[in-house]
């Protein structure tokens, strides 16, 4: 009982920070620059990876990302990186699920340690602020939306998992992810998706729908690459700063591996919209 009131408890915490910060563009940027600094610490302890150098570098990009437009007061030149920025991270990404399937242990030379803090993780804090600012304004009903998705999807993929899973979604990695319980994550973060489109008025039903099955494919991937690391590193959570459910990383691995994909359909969205 103590277990489950204690879980609740940091998990509420985490939830009530979250959308409060959603309502002030500032506090969010804030909120997710130490959320990232946390995540950090926490992926370079599973990569074991002691260099302070990840930290220069997710200080500088979420610095120029996050504070372009207020300390050049232009937004000139603030495409083109982001897209430098996109085609490169999704790039890592995509190598990451290819190690998933492909290899039984993720290679971690030293070259490759730098390039996973900079381009699985330090960017990927940049775009879940980006998302709020796709449109060239402010607008965090996109990423609640999305966080939403993540969370039912989670939420159904463990309750249908659970009791109708049979068939082992990847064992090796994950033995209680089951086929059944991610596609019933995936339907009932489709059912989610069109109240979310009734309720935020952001983006209409189809494209919330895409981004449902964005969400908890990409999602899913991402909270199965993490569990390869914490395998790897012979650990049952990336860290203890939420009693009840382990690190941040472990809260946050979904939503900051689908969040480049989800940025590039807002960004197609919007070209040709």
């Amino acid at each position: 009982m103590k277990e489950i009131l204690t879980r609740s408890f940091s998990g509420l915490l985490y939830v009530a920070l979250l959308i409060i910060s959603l309502k002030f563009e500032q506090a969010l940027i804030a909120l997710f620059f130490i959320f990232g600094l946390i995540s950090l610490g926490e992926f370079k302890k599973l990569i074991q990876l002691k260099s302070y150098i990840p930290y220069f570098i997710f200080i500088v990009l979420y610095s120029i990302f996050g504070y372009w437009q207020t300390v050049l007061n232009t937004d000139t030149g603030l495409d083109e990186a982001t897209q430098i920025l996109m085609v490169l991270t999704i790039f890592v990404e995509l190598f990451l699920i290819k190690d998933l399937f492909s290899e039984k242990k993720i290679p971690l030379f030293v070259t490759k340690r730098f390039i996973l803090t900079t381009f699985y993780l330090s960017s990927s804090f940049v775009f879940l602020i980006l998302i709020t600012n796709y449109h060239k304004n402010y607008n965090p009903n996109i990423l609640l939306g999305s966080f939403i998705l993540i969370w039912v999807n989670d939420t159904f993929a463990y309750l249908v998992g659970k009791n109708f899973g049979k068939q082992k979604l990847f064992e090796k990695i994950s033995p209680k992810k089951t086929v059944e319980g991610f596609l019933g994550g995936l339907f009932f973060s489709c059912v989610a998706s069109y109240f979310i489109a009734t309720f935020t008025e952001t983006l209409n039903f189809t494209s919330w729908l895409i981004l449902s099955i964005i969400i908890s494919v990409f999602g899913t991937l991402g909270d199965l690459i993490e569990s390869k690391f914490k395998r790897q590193a012979s650990v049952k959570d990336s860290g203890v700063i939420m009693p009840g459910h382990g690190g941040l990383l472990d809260r946050l691995d979904s939503i900051i591996f689908a969040a480049p994909f989800i940025y590039l359909f807002l960004r197609i969205l919007y070209y040709v919209s």
